[in-house]
């Protein structure tokens, strides 16, 4: 499995700092301490609202490998190229095993897989919710500026909300990155 991380326009050591922290706390993930099935979108600025970037992205890093099942993590404006890319990685015939949009509001998210979002505060929650989003999703509380739960998601805390059965939450509290780590070794599992 293949994770593809689609940062937004920001300071690239944002991203390094949020994979850092991920992969910390994600020690017992098989898939994110790999890091040949880390995928990092490279490229900056405008270019990560390019779904056609993304794709030649992930035709350069797996080839053929179409059946290879792909995780999308996206931040904020790279939500916008990476929900068109994942939609068509899936036309194509790929395997797209989940999409998690961390603070994409206002972008509509759709797909034949599952789609989670995380949020910095309860309205971009609720107001993004409306364009659509999953069964298990998380919002800050208290609020947290948007940048800080790209560079910091272990310090976020907040809610899981609409739990389901499927998946293994210990409480409906926890920080951001826990939520992340529970649906990362979720879809590692299934």
């Amino acid at each position: 499995m293949s994770i593809i991380i689609c940062p937004g326009i920001h300071e690239p050591a944002l991203t390094e700092s949020f994979i850092s922290e991920c992969l910390n706390l994600n020690s017992d993930s098989s898939s994110a301490k790999n890091s040949d099935n880390l995928l990092i979108f490279p490229e900056q600025g405008l270019l990560t609202l390019s779904p056609l970037h993304i794709l030649q992205f992930l035709h350069n890093c797996l080839g053929n490998e179409l059946e290879s099942p792909v995780i999308f993590i996206s931040f904020s404006a790279g939500v916008v190229g990476a929900m068109l890319a994942a939609n068509s990685w899936r036309l194509l015939g790929g395997n797209v095993k989940a999409f998690i949009a961390i603070d994409g509001w206002g972008v509509p998210l759709w797909g034949d897989f599952p789609i989670h979002r995380i949020s910095h505060d309860y309205f971009t929650h609720w107001s993004s919710s409306l364009l659509g989003s999953g069964k298990n999703n998380f919002y800050a509380e208290p609020a947290v500026d948007h940048l800080s739960i790209w560079r910091s998601p272990q310090t976020v805390q907040g809610f899981w909300v609409d739990l389901s059965e499927e998946f293994y939450p210990k409480s409906d509290r926890l920080s951001a990155s826990e939520f992340l780590c529970l649906l990362l070794k979720r879809y590692e599992e299934k």
